[in-house]
C-alpha cells in the first residue's frame, strides 16, 4: 500500500510538471504568459533548484493564463534554448512566448513564487483584447505583411540588437584598456617616487626626531 501511494504521488507530481519541446511549444504556450527554466540535467545548480521549481510547476499547473515549465536544452528543447540565446544553466526566462525576457530575481522558492503570482497576460496577437489602439494597429500592420517581408523586418531589428551588443562590448573593452593603462601609469609613478628616495627621507626624519636635533 505504501509503495502504491508513493507511485500515485509521483504520478500526480509528474502530471503537474511540463517539459516544453519544439513539438508542443505552440500548443502549450498559446495565449499564456510563461515562466521557464532552461536547464541541462548534468548542471549542479539545476539539480539544486529542481525541487523548488517542481513545486512551482505543480502550484501553477492548472492556471489558465500562466505557464511554469521546464525546457531541457540538451534534448528536444535545444532549439528553443538556441533561439533564445541561452548560454548557461539554469537560465530563467519569462513573458510572451515569442518575446522572452531574462529573469533577474531571486532563485529561492519564495522569490520565484512571488514573481509567478505577479505574472499577467500582456498584449499580443493571442491576447489582442489587452492591447491599446496603437498596439492593435501595429499588430494589424504586421499581420498584413507577407511572411518574407515580416522575416526581413525581424532580421533588420535583430541586427540592431546585435550592433548594440557589439558596441557595448567594444566600449567596455576601451574602459578596461584605459583602466589598465591608468594602473600601469600609477605604478610607474609610485616606483619613481620610491626610487627618488622617499623611503630614505622618512627614515632620516625619524632618526632626526629621536636625537632631538636638526642635524645627525
Amino acid at each position: 500500500m505504501k509503495f502504491s501511494a508513493a507511485l500515485l504521488l509521483l504520478a500526480a507530481s509528474s502530471a503537474s510538471a511540463l517539459e516544453l519541446t519544439s513539438d508542443n511549444w505552440d500548443a502549450e504556450t498559446a495565449g499564456k504568459t510563461v515562466f521557464l527554466k532552461m536547464f541541462a540535467p548534468w548542471c549542479g545548480h539545476c539539480k539544486k533548484m529542481k525541487p523548488d521549481w517542481d513545486k512551482l510547476m505543480k502550484e501553477f499547473g492548472d492556471d489558465p493564463t500562466k505557464l511554469v515549465a521546464d525546457v531541457d536544452c540538451t534534448t528536444e528543447g535545444k532549439p528553443i534554448c538556441d533561439a533564445n540565446g541561452v548560454k548557461g544553466f539554469p537560465t530563467l526566462k519569462w513573458g510572451d512566448p515569442n518575446d522572452l525576457q531574462d529573469y533577474q530575481g531571486g532563485r529561492d522558492y519564495a522569490s520565484l513564487q512571488k514573481f509567478a503570482e505577479g505574472l499577467k497576460a500582456s498584449c499580443s496577437p493571442a491576447n489582442i483584447d489587452l492591447c491599446d489602439d496603437d498596439k492593435k494597429k501595429e499588430i494589424e500592420a504586421f499581420m498584413a505583411m507577407s511572411a518574407s517581408d515580416l522575416e526581413a523586418k525581424i532580421a533588420e531589428e535583430e541586427k540592431k540588437l546585435d550592433a548594440a551588443e557589439e558596441e557595448f562590448k567594444a566600449e567596455v573593452q576601451k574602459l578596461q584598456d584605459t583602466y589598465q593603462k591608468l594602473m600601469t601609469d600609477k605604478d610607474e609613478k609610485v616606483e619613481a617616487v620610491k626610487a627618488a628616495g622617499l623611503g630614505l627621507m622618512k627614515s632620516v626624519k625619524v632618526a632626526k626626531a629621536k636625537t632631538g636635533n636638526d642635524e645627525l
